[in-house]
């Protein structure tokens, strides 16, 4: 028993964000008997896989990763984003406890299946627009937007997961190289300043090339030959896809990300619009009544969100009379 979860089978194991082992059981509520899966983070293992060089600031980063991906989950609240429950610790290990979904990795559906119908491609792909649209309302860039990332339930909708790459962009580039090579984008890959959303955007092209072509549009065995081909950002376009999905796979692989389509754009797009999407959830306004007495856990919370701001920088903001991000956030934690 971890706390009122009732822990069985492991459903799966593996790496998840930065060097953070995970074991992931299937746990069922003691007293309602809902399902839930169950992340376990061996603490031993955070301490340990690090280079002795910098031994102190690998695991300062590590556990920020993880305290990273609990405080985004808890701020998110859509239909096609597992659901957060909860958070347990012991002496050994922590305990990530989130929604149960029975249908396995969309990486896996589309091996099964080769390639999507162009009709099956854009339900899974409006739900995802969906989804990162919500985060993007909040400032939040997924940062590693992958169909190994991407859950389908028993009913085929769409359930986005691991944010331990995700982080809030305001209004400053950002610096940290993360995502995938197959997924990620150019101006990542060349470790330049980049725009999250921007990033996330061209991710989502790629997964809808795999979706309706059935493979990637850049691929290599050798890993250099790939990370170039993604810096050119150059892709033979599949001639046996319909033209409006080629239009707006042409507009999201754009190199320059200043010129990428936008999230906004792409749900103009003829063939986003070619058919209602499944959920229309969407961002709550920010709560922007001042703190004037701040909880010491959401705090730290805020802290986490906001790493290496000052304290007192943080307190004023969320004292201010006048809006700011911090208040919004707060309120919503």
């Amino acid at each position: 028993m971890i706390g009122i979860w009732k822990m069985g089978r492991t459903i799966g194991q593996g790496s998840s964000g930065e060097s953070t082992f995970r074991r992931v059981k299937l746990a069922r509520h003691s007293r309602t008997g809902k399902l839930a899966a169950i992340k376990i983070v061996s603490k031993s293992h955070l301490n340990t896989q690090v280079s002795l060089r910098n031994l102190a600031d690998e695991v300062d980063r590590a556990k920020h990763v993880l305290e990273r991906e609990i405080a985004v989950m808890k701020l998110l609240d859509h239909p096609n984003i597992l659901r957060f429950y909860d958070v347990w610790e012991t002496s050994t290990d922590i305990y990530l406890i989130i929604e149960y979904v029975r249908g396995g990795e969309l990486f896996d559906y589309i091996c099964q299946k080769g390639r999507l119908e162009t009709e099956e491609a854009l339900d899974y792909f409006q739900q995802i627009i969906g989804a990162l649209e919500y985060c993007h309302a909040y400032s939040i860039a997924h940062r590693d937007l992958k169909p190994e990332n991407i859950l389908l339930d028993e009913d085929l909708n769409v359930k986005i997961a691991d944010f331990g790459m995700a982080t809030l962009q305001r209004d400053d580039l950002l610096h940290t190289s993360c995502g995938s090579p197959h997924y990620a984008a150019p101006e990542i890959i060349r470790n330049d300043a980049y725009d999250g959303a921007a990033a996330d955007v061209w991710s989502c092209g790629v997964i809808l090339h795999a979706m309706v072509a059935g493979r990637l549009p850049f691929d290599d065995d050798d890993l250099e030959t790939l990370l170039n081909k993604v810096k050119d950002g150059d892709f033979e376009m599949p001639d046996d896809i319909e033209p409006l999905v080629q239009d707006l796979l042409a507009k999201m692989l754009v190199k320059d990300f200043k010129k990428r389509i936008t999230l906004t754009a792409i749900k103009k797009h003829p063939f986003f619009t070619s058919r209602p999407p499944k959920h229309s959830a969407i961002a709550t306004p920010l709560d922007q009544r001042p703190v004037d007495i701040i909880d010491s856990t959401l705090f730290e919370a805020m802290k986490i969100l906001w790493h290496g701001i000052p304290e007192a920088a943080l307190r004023k903001n969320l004292q201010s009379k006048a809006r700011t991000w911090e208040k919004g956030i707060y309120h919503l934690l």
